[in-house]
């Protein structure tokens, strides 16, 4: 991935390689990479913004919608077995306009799978759309077979056998082979175990090439898992518990989901039109698939689970009431589950795939008044979100306790058998510009990076532009951002984190779990499809 091999088989940036990387990067060579303040000040967006072509509702007069809880289709030997059809529906998102979609089970989110710490789900997804796919359990601790490996693909009936290879940027002219990709037919059962901490965890198509367009499409939902540990907390639950996808998009004339494909019908040539490579932005905010809906509620406290659905959006949420106080927001949990303690923000910035829990106190407000969720990045209608309409004053019996959880990893810089060096950035690829990690735009047949089972690592990440990095499989603690300390957010244990402009972080992990082929990647969706992906192989 880079010039250095470590001893432990993985990479490290040299000195001369860092600073050759240009002066906007500004690192410097002692105590790792620091963020310049040239680069601090870039704008929070990333992307080219389409515009929508119909009317829009005026904000917060839809109503939010909660996704439905699926039911198992069966149980046996402990394991509950869930089938998922993934297909095209036309539907109303903005009133009066019908909109088509891809999705699973024909709603957008796809249905909430809920599990229980230790007790195995089996998803079978059946693939009735007109292209292949992937599924991804995003934050799961899956055996490799079934984590979504890209070329892992479902393929629907009448799509050619991939045998031959698979098109990789630039159509006939470019053949990407990859020899362990385990393709099937028209259905694919993935298994997880689901041996990991209660976290909200989502799931969303993961095919080679094409994961943005898919996700823009429609095909992502939200999978909770719980446990008797968060169980015992005095937490708000039941109505009060609140799962919020939040996701832009804009729409065409006619209605349909715009968005800048080479290709329209998603079958050849991955990419989109220049102006969008550096990631695509709507016009519109959607939260559970609702254009800025309102929610009517109780003067109670809301436990708020909050996921950026976004390909490439980035938001700093506030809950502002409308004589303007800002309410705190008191984070409980992080993309992996309950923090050590709370976190009390008054603004919370969130990247594409990361998840916050946070607590919202509704109580004092009278009935009739309103608090707004806003994005503090967004401009015009993309600076609203969502809204809260107080109902009622109700009793409330939850509570937030000075201690969450005690089980959360100590692992120390002294453990780590390897610190690896990664730079993502924009770069050349074999067909144009796109996007790298260490200067090398994905191949699947290339392994990046080997390591061991159970092994202990510490990994520093330097960024060119916004870039939320995500690893499959596991969690991780942030160590520290530049030479400083975590930023507030960096709480608990994660598995992405967003790297501003210029920006660096350090990240310490242990790779437990599974053996087998895993990715790391960057989660603003038109990158990854761009070529910053990376192969992890645990042995």
């Amino acid at each position: 991935m880079s010039e250095q091999q470590t001893a432990h088989g993985g990479t490290a940036l040299s000195r001369r390689r860092i600073l050759g990387m240009g002066g906007a990067l500004g690192l410097v060579a002692t105590g790792g990479f620091a963020l310049t303040g040239g680069m601090a000040n870039h704008p929070a967006r990333t992307g080219g913004q389409l515009r929508t072509a119909v009317p829009l509702p005026e904000p917060y007069t839809v109503p939010l919608a909660v996704p439905r809880v699926l039911a198992p289709a069966g149980t046996s030997d402990g394991t509950d077995r869930y089938e998922i059809t993934q297909r095209r529906v036309t539907t109303e998102i903005l009133p009066g306009v019908r909109t088509e979609l891809w999705t699973y089970n024909g709603t957008f989110p796809g249905p909430t799978i809920e599990s229980r710490r230790g007790r195995s789900a089996t998803v079978v997804h059946r693939n009735e759309l007109p292209v292949p796919t992937v599924v991804h359990l995003h934050g799961g601790r899956t055996p490799a077979a079934s984590d979504g490996y890209p070329t892992d693909l479902v393929l629907p009936d009448g799509w050619p056998d991939p045998a031959i290879g698979h098109r990789h940027h630039g159509g006939s002219a470019a053949i990407m082979r990859d020899e362990r990709a385990v393709t099937s037919r028209l259905t694919r059962a993935y298994t997880f175990p689901m041996d990991q901490r209660a976290a909200l965890l989502w799931y969303h198509d993961h095919r080679m090439d094409f994961t943005a367009p898919a996700i823009w499409r429609g095909l992502a939902g939200l999978h909770i898992v719980r446990d008797d540990v968060e169980d015992a907390l005095d937490l708000p639950r039941g109505p009060r518990e609140l799962p919020l996808m939040i996701a832009d998009r804009a729409f065409a004339e006619d209605g349909s989901l715009a968005y800048p494909a080479l290709d329209s019908g998603l079958r050849d040539r991955p990419g989109v039109r220049a102006p969008y490579a550096a990631g695509v932005l709507g016009d519109v905010i959607l939260v559970n698939g609702a254009p800025w809906p309102v929610h009517e509620t109780d003067a109670a406290r809301h436990r708020l689970r909050l996921l950026n659905g976004s390909n490439a959006r980035h938001y700093e949420l506030e809950a502002v009431t409308d004589d303007g106080r800002r309410l705190d927001l008191v984070q409980i949990g992080a993309d992996q589950g309950l923090l050590a303690a709370p976190v009390t923000h008054t603004s919370l910035p969130i990247a594409p795939a990361e998840r916050y829990d946070v607590i919202v106190d509704f109580a004092g407000l009278p009935a009739g008044s309103r608090v707004r969720l806003r994005n503090r990045l967004g401009t015009g209608r993309t600076r609203e979100v969502m809204a809260f309409r107080i109902a009622r004053a109700a009793k409330d019996h939850s509570r937030i306790p000075t201690t969450l959880a005690d089980d959360l990893p100590t692992w120390r810089r002294a453990e780590a058998s390897a610190v690896r060096d990664f730079a993502f950035r924009a770069g050349r690829t074999p067909h144009g510009r796109g996007w790298v990690i260490g200067g090398r735009a994905f191949n699947p047949s290339r392994t990046d990076v080997r390591t061991r089972l159970g092994a202990v690592e510490v990994w520093r990440l330097v960024a060119d532009v916004h870039h939320p990095i995500h690893l499959h499989l596991v969690g991780f603690r942030v160590l520290s951002r530049g030479r400083r300390p975590p930023l507030p957010h960096d709480a608990g244990l994660k598995d992405t984190v967003s790297l501003r402009p210029g920006e660096s972080a350090e990240i310490i992990t242990r790779f437990d779990g599974y053996r087998g082929r895993y990715l790391f990647h960057c989660h603003n969706a038109e990158h990854e499809d761009m070529g910053m992906m990376a192969n992890l192989e645990i042995a």
